[in-house]
């Protein structure tokens, strides 16, 4: 995982899971790369998640 605060090329979608006191966007960043950032704070960065992990992420989100 890597964080950064450039985001140079990414296109930052809201995901629907998001809710006014919880906000978070994530974006294609190539070869099975997801960015995921908080929506309220942009300027703070993003994580760059691997596929597996990505995946795993959102599992558990799903399950609550």
């Amino acid at each position: 995982m890597y964080s950064s605060t450039e985001s140079t090329g990414l296109v930052f979608r809201k995901s629907s899971y998001s809710n006014p006191s919880n906000c978070v966007e994530y974006a294609d960043a190539g070869e099975g790369t997801a960015a995921v950032r908080d929506s309220q704070n942009p300027e703070d960065g993003h994580f760059l998640l691997p596929g597996r992990e990505w995946g795993a992420l959102l599992g558990a989100v799903r399950r609550g």
